[in-house]
């Protein structure tokens, strides 16, 4: 059976997100990914979905290095994966200036060497019980973890879109998490992470490639490109890191204008300004025959693990995502 994994960033109550987690272990899905941000605490939910479920895979898509420190992470991802025996896949990431700093009021201050030091700081707490740190950012006289953890080593995923990140993946971490990618993305993430693996002595084949996949299933490609605009409207307009990342898909006149509009506070004419290209290229939308075929192409093309994720909001959402989930199934 192919690999493949599903993932939520919002529009669903956590218990529509566990509802949706039991349908997609049913359907064969491999993992089940919930992302931080406004949707709810990622680890309450899992957790509930860890004692909702026996076998699929359960990961933070992701983590921020920035939100939480680095030992509350690893208490938080060693009780997800005693309480489901053994089935957490922790996906790190540094997060967003534009978020950490006006949301959470915290200085977005070297996120990279934030990002190795608690990955770190994380492996050596659940190893050891006990951890004492002084790095440049992470500096943690001591901790104790009080309780043994299930499993000494948890898999570890960074989120990397470009090769510096992809790198230190290679170098660190079990994984790299991409997202908006394009048929290209995963040979060329799959490039970078070896040159960072075997700077470390590591095997670049035991570094998994996956990728968030933005997602819509619609009856037609007209209406599901249609539903994919606001989404992909809101990351080229309002992420400098996606602006760059979509931009580089192929599309940079079409994406200048649709952050010049999202900045003028023009919603409406930012979402009018996505080409049905540029979401053809960096997310899995049309009928399901169009999103299964889309998903096998990008495996083919180096993404070793496809992780749909249903954009969804309203009434409907976890009917949709649902759907979604049906549609996509190995």
């Amino acid at each position: 059976m192919s690999r493949i994994g599903v993932a939520f960033s919002g529009g669903l109550s956590p218990g529509d997100v566990v509802a949706c987690v039991e349908l997609a272990e049913s359907r064969g899905y491999e993992s089940a990914w919930v992302a931080e941000g406004h949707g709810g605490d990622q680890f309450a939910i899992l957790a509930a979905c860890a004692m909702s479920t026996r076998r699929i895979l359960l990961g933070t898509g992701i983590s921020s290095v920035f939100v939480r420190s680095a030992p509350t992470i690893a208490m938080a991802a060693a009780t997800v994966d005693h309480l489901s025996q053994g089935r957490l896949v922790l996906g790190l990431g540094s997060s967003h200036r534009v978020q950490v700093e006006p949301e959470h009021g915290i200085p977005f201050v070297q996120p990279t060497r934030r990002l190795r030091e608690t990955v770190e700081v994380v492996r050596r707490l659940l190893r050891d019980g006990v951890v004492s740190f002084a790095g440049e950012v992470v500096r943690i006289e001591r901790f104790d973890l009080w309780f043994s953890p299930l499993r000494r080593d948890v898999p570890i995923y960074l989120a990397a879109l470009f090769p510096p990140l992809l790198e230190l993946g290679g170098e660190i971490a079990d994984g790299v998490l991409l997202t908006w990618a394009t048929l290209e993305a995963g040979r060329r993430a799959a490039e970078h992470a070896a040159i960072g693996a075997r700077r470390a002595g590591r095997d670049p084949g035991a570094v998994d490639v996956a990728s968030l996949l933005p997602c819509s299933v619609a009856a037609s490609r007209a209406d599901a490109v249609a539903r994919m605009r606001r989404t992909v409207a809101f990351y080229a307009g309002f992420f400098p890191r996606y602006h760059r990342l979509l931009a580089a898909a192929g599309f940079p006149d079409e994406v200048r204008a649709i952050k010049a509009a999202w900045e003028r506070g023009e919603r409406e004419e930012a979402e009018r300004l996505v080409p049905d290209a540029l979401v053809m290229a960096v997310a899995v939308a049309g009928t399901p025959d169009e999103c299964r075929e889309r998903i096998a192409r990008l495996r083919e093309a180096g993404i070793r693990l496809p992780i749909i994720s249903p954009r969804v909001a309203g009434p409907d959402a976890a009917r949709a995502a649902m759907d979604a989930i049906r549609a996509c199934a190995p």
